[in-house]
């Protein structure tokens, strides 16, 4: 964990460790300017006396979890190809905790409360006529989110000499997820561009076997209601399943399989029936967040979903927020 660094007149520094941090309190050459995060101020350099590094600050936009990370970027020349290579040293992890669905449920029993007032206790004319919303209005549970980041990324620009940012720009395609056959006319008159179905359901099941809760090992996309009875390839009817359910189950019905684990099978057809709320979420957000990072005039870097997979896969990282944010863009 890095400690955040600023000069005597509060400029950011790069940032330094705990132990230098501890060092430099001890022997009175810095005080200590804020707990959270903590951050030290010097009292004997000045930014112009310091030789600052290029930071990048990664975001990795969610809809209940914003993973951040800053990495210290540093470019190589390879001596045989010329190819110039970006290796990223990460200084600091951060998730941020969204808090919208808890802002969602508020606005809904507010609603309720009025509309009952405006019913059974007096009379109220109607509203909602004469109301207005700019353009780019977004609902108070998904403005949240924009704010909560933008907020957290001003923070940091300021305890930190942060040079770049780079953003997952994921787009998440729910016609496609509900319908992975669709085209033509009828695929253009709705949502654009697809989703990796695959990566959804991964999300969706937890990167666990629905039928056994196995971790860590390979999972096959597995039709709850087989195809050869009549079932559909509809995201609700997709599910995930390591490699001795999935063959055990074959041709089954669901009901058949499960008949011993009812409660396994309720938790399944409840779990297949989830709305795309998350996806849309995102989707909602993510042009808003786009342009609240463009507007602070650095350099920034958009990069997709599937890149920062691959990213990590090549790197062997587990999958978390922070560590997703970390590998956003060109690594």
């Amino acid at each position: 964990m890095a400690v955040f660094v600023l000069d005597k007149r509060k400029k950011p520094l790069m940032p330094c460790s705990e132990k230098r941090a501890r060092l430099l309190l001890e022997r009175g050459r810095a005080r200590v300017h804020r707990m959270v995060p903590f951050t030290i101020r010097l009292v004997d350099r000045l930014q112009e006396d310091s030789v600052l590094q290029p930071v990048r600050l990664k975001l990795d936009p969610g809809s209940k979890t914003t993973g951040m990370a800053l990495v210290r970027e540093k470019e190589t020349v390879d001596a045989s190809t010329g190819e110039v290579l970006r290796a990223a040293a990460v200084l600091m992890l951060l998730e941020l905790q969204h808090r919208g669905h808890a802002i969602r449920d508020t606005l809904t029993s507010r609603r309720a409360f009025r509309r009952r007032r405006r019913g059974n206790l007096r009379y109220r004319p109607v509203r909602f006529d004469s109301r207005t919303r700019p353009a780019g209005w977004l609902a108070p549970s998904l403005q949240h989110r924009v704010n909560t980041t933008m907020a957290w990324v001003a923070r940091l620009c300021r305890l930190t000499p942060v040079t770049a940012l780079s953003q997952e720009l994921v787009r998440f395609d729910t016609q496609a997820i509900q319908n992975p056959e669709i085209s033509g006319l009828e695929y253009q008159q709705g949502t654009l561009f697809g989703y990796e179905l695959r990566e959804y359901l991964l999300e969706k099941w937890g990167r666990k076997c629905a039928y056994c809760g196995a971790e860590h090992t390979p999972l096959e996309i597995e039709h709850i209601h087989p195809r050869s009875k009549g079932g559909s390839d509809r995201v609700s009817n997709l599910t995930l399943a390591c490699v001795p359910c999935n063959q055990r189950k074959g041709n089954m019905l669901v009901e058949t399989f499960l008949a011993k684990d009812p409660d396994r099978l309720r938790r399944i057809l409840a779990q297949a029936k989830t709305p795309l709320k998350d996806a849309a979420a995102v989707n909602s957000i993510r042009w808003a967040l786009f342009q609240g990072l463009k507007a602070k005039g650095l350099d920034l870097e958009v990069a997709s979903g599937g890149r920062t997979k691959w990213n990590r896969h090549q790197l062997q990282i587990p999958k978390e927020h922070c560590l997703d944010a970390a590998c956003v863009g060109h690594v």
